[in-house]
């Protein structure tokens, strides 16, 4: 009887023991997949909580990438689970879109996750962000690029400025400058706007005129004698001239002599010089060897005050 029992006993545990098996069998089950690379879980299979045998998950490419080739799809067999074919690239965000005055600095590449820099052309600066960087959802960074512009002119005393607008000048701008009457301008008379936000001089200034700058310019101009008669005598009235003569001698001993010419007047008086008239110079040419025979002659053919005032009495 006890050897009945124990047999029994036996088969029993047997029993469970197999079906324990099956049950356990059929309960097997992958653990949690994690994603590779670069490489995801769907929100499907983020969301289960048992991953049984044979059942099948997705995966798809991280944020920032796209898909190269490959489902996604891995099953669970014998709780473990499959290689994943899937291969995923770097989005490319490509140029960014044009906006005036700019341009960018894409040696970094427009992958994702690449910066570039953005740069404005001559006489515009960057407002805003410097650089833009390539995102899943694209370029992001907001910039443009703004004229540069200059303070407006300074005022300058007993003078003005041809800036009369609100808005300050702008990059490439020219000021002109001008004196009141009575001054002159000293300094540049036109200033400009450069990129630097700058002018490339600073403003002029208005003095008022010195007597000293003033210049006046006297020619007086000597004309040739007329003689007349007054009761049968021959009278010549001629000017007071002192004996002022210009020499020059040139690289062959030649001498040049210019004297001025007696100008007319009227009869008994003595001649008045204007500024206007222009001066007739008579120039005489002689050798050095005849410098002082020609002296004498110009002494004796330029009559002296008594000898003037000798023949009109």
């Amino acid at each position: 009887m006890e050897v009945f029992l124990k047999t029994c006993g036996l088969k029993r545990v047997r029993t469970l023991l197999v079906l324990s098996l099956l049950v356990l069998k059929a309960a097997a089950e992958c653990p949690k997949p994690e994603g590779g690379e670069n490489i995801v879980l769907t929100d499907d299979a983020l969301l289960k909580n048992h991953y049984e045998e044979n059942s099948e998950v997705t995966l798809e490419c991280g944020n920032g990438y796209e898909t190269e080739s490959g489902s996604g799809v891995i099953t669970c067999i014998d709780e473990k689970w499959s290689e994943p074919d899937l291969i995923c690239r770097k989005k490319d965000c490509g140029a960014p879109k044009p906006q005036p005055s700019m341009t960018f600095d894409m040696s970094g590449g427009t992958l994702f996750g690449a910066l570039i820099r953005v740069i404005c052309d001559k006489g515009y600066q960057v407002s805003g962000s410097s650089f833009k960087q390539c995102y899943a959802s694209g370029w992001v960074g907001r910039t443009q690029c703004e004229v540069v512009t200059c303070d407006k002119p300074g005022e300058v005393t007993n003078g003005r400025n041809s800036w009369d607008s609100e808005e300050d000048p702008e990059y490439e701008a020219v000021i002109q400058y001008t004196c009141d009457p009575g001054f002159s301008l000293t300094g540049n008379a036109t200033i400009r706007c450069t990129e630097t936000g700058l002018y490339d001089s600073e403003p002029p200034e208005c003095q008022g005129v010195k007597a000293d700058d003033k210049t006046t310019t006297v020619t007086v101009t000597h004309r040739p004698t007329t003689p007349t008669q007054d009761g049968g005598k021959m009278i010549t009235t001629v000017a007071p001239l002192k004996a002022t003569e210009h020499q020059d001698t040139d690289d062959a001993g030649s001498l040049t002599t210019t004297t001025p010419t007696v100008p007319p007047a009227p009869q008994g008086s003595r001649d008045i010089m204007t500024a206007e008239e222009k001066t007739t110079p008579t120039a005489v040419k002689s050798t050095t060897a005849l410098q002082d025979q020609h002296n004498a002659t110009l002494d004796k053919t330029a009559p002296g005050v008594g000898e003037l005032l000798s023949l009109n009495t």
